[in-house]
């Protein structure tokens, strides 16, 4: 069973930024891609950015192109978002993922409130 424990969310003014981290209990570099995805209430979870654990091949939403960064750190076994230039819309509960095979496996999500 692997266990993906997320941190660093909270309120930020627009324009501010914010670093989630994604702690896994498995060596992340037996995922074949980890990512980052955001949900609101009532609407689907949606994809923000993934980062692939062999070449560190990176994809990201539209809407946080410029903006956010997916990062890696193999030796802690954590994968890191970079939040700059927030706006309000960016407000969501952000999950992090793994895959591996077949299987997902998805943490318990944190919370990112952007508002003045």
């Amino acid at each position: 069973q692997v266990q993906l424990v997320e941190s660093g969310g909270g309120l930020v003014q627009p324009g501010g930024s914010l670093r989630l981290s994604c702690v896994s209990s498995r060596n992340i570099i037996s995922f074949y891609v980890m990512g980052w995805y955001r949900q609101v209430p009532g609407k689907q979870r949606e994809l923000v950015a993934t980062i692939t654990t062999g070449s560190s091949s990176t994809n990201y939403a539209d809407s946080v192109k410029g903006r956010f960064s997916i990062s890696r750190d193999n030796e802690k076994n954590t994968v890191y978002l970079q939040m700059n230039s927030l706006k309000p819309e960016d407000t969501a509960v952000y999950y992090c993922k793994a895959t591996i095979g077949l299987e997902n496996y998805w943490g318990q999500g944190t919370q990112v409130t952007v508002s003045s």
